[in-house]
């Protein structure tokens, strides 16, 4: 394999040290933010520069063994086991330098909408809510309630969380890079507790993931935002306003519309909505770009229409099923729970192979 093929590894091994040395130098933390930045970067760096390093000594120790056994046969026995070494450590280095989702590093907002199957749907809803919940969870992350619309007969008609990192996440865990595949139609097959007969009812419930946007991420003008508020109102009439608290708000170029309405105060709930807007807007520019850029070079994975359905969950048969990357297994009742690490790295596999396969 040509060296030539890592010269990119060169250079963010160059910039690597450069960013220690930067890192080093106590001033740099005078600007937390620029701080922040730069330790991101150096999180990012770190798995590619261990990569090349591995790789350059894995190709060093097999011409070492070559030009040993000019002189040496017994050297020339070790020459197969060493150059098998070194493929493998160039191939998890090409790997690693496929190009990042710029994204990968954010944190997101995580809606939840029930769909098709009525107070069933809302009910569900509210079960892909905890299981997300208890995911984040495991991977101590923090959630936090955005806006809610409850169902009379329990769950969510949609709700929308922020779901967050502590501190800098190591590359490919912040809670995009491990969540964006879960955007679509997810759809649930079991026994309703409502259903007398003891019949198996489909309902449907719907996820978006938008990455989290920071206020420089996206030009915002809010000459642009109509702003309208009213009585915010609950299930079967319960926490109903006595003031104008509820805001909708709508971005008239992109035509994006949001409503919040879970806090008390208009003000929350506007700075609420507009942190959702922002997440919108980010996503559908991005999308946008990709579309103009080339809709081939995006991943059959992510490329899936939201409106598809992506996964079931069948109850009678513990067992749940991913149709994008034709995953299954029985073990429904420890993902609801959390267990969501297998399933979200088929799919994440599936990806990077897409786009390995793409370079070809």
């Amino acid at each position: 394999m040509s060296k030539d093929r890592f010269a990119s590894a060169h250079e963010m091994v160059r910039e690597y040290a450069e960013l220690e040395a930067a890192m080093a130098d106590p001033a740099i933390h005078e600007d937390q933010g620029n701080a922040r930045k730069l330790g991101r970067r150096y999180a990012q760096l770190g798995p590619v520069v261990a990569g090349f390093k591995a790789w350059k000594t894995a190709e060093d120790d097999v011409s070492a063994a070559q030009e040993l056994a000019t002189t040496d046969a017994d050297f020339a026995s070790e020459i197969p086991e060493l150059q098998a070494i070194a493929i493998a450590a160039a191939s998890h280095l090409e790997e690693l330098l496929l190009p990042r989702d710029p994204n990968d590093d954010r944190d997101v907002i995580l809606e939840v909408k029930a769909g098709a199957g009525g107070d069933e749907s809302a009910i569900f809803a509210g079960d892909l809510l905890r299981m997300y919940m208890r995911y984040a969870e495991r991977h101590n992350w923090k959630v936090e309630i955005i806006d809610a619309t409850e169902s009379e007969m329990g769950g969510y008609k949609d709700i929308s969380v922020g779901v967050k990192s502590k501190g800098v996440s190591a590359p490919g865990e912040s809670p995009y890079a491990r969540l964006k595949f879960e955007g679509g139609v997810h759809r649930v097959q079991r026994v309703p507790e409502t259903e007398s007969q003891g019949r198996i009812h489909t309902s449907a419930a719907g996820v978006l993931i938008l990455p989290e946007a920071e206020e420089i991420d996206v030009d915002l003008n809010m000459n642009d935002v109509r702003v309208d508020v009213y009585r915010s109102s609950g299930p079967g009439g319960q926490s109903v306003n006595t003031t104008d608290s509820a805001v909708r708000l709508t971005h008239i170029p992109t035509g994006i519309v949001v409503s919040c309405q879970n806090e008390k105060s208009q003000l929350q709930n506007k700075e609420s909505a507009l942190r959702i807007l922002r997440a919108r807007m980010l996503a559908a520019a991005q999308e946008a770009a990709e579309a103009a850029a080339s809709a081939e070079r995006k991943s059959q994975v992510r490329t899936v229409d939201r409106s598809e359905r992506i996964r079931t969950y069948n109850y009678p048969e513990n067992r749940i099923s991913d149709h994008r990357v034709n995953y299954k297994s029985n073990n429904l009742d420890a993902v609801l729970n959390g267990d969501l690490d297998a399933l979200i790295q088929a799919l994440i596999d599936a990806d990077k192979a897409a786009r390995l396969a793409s370079t070809k």
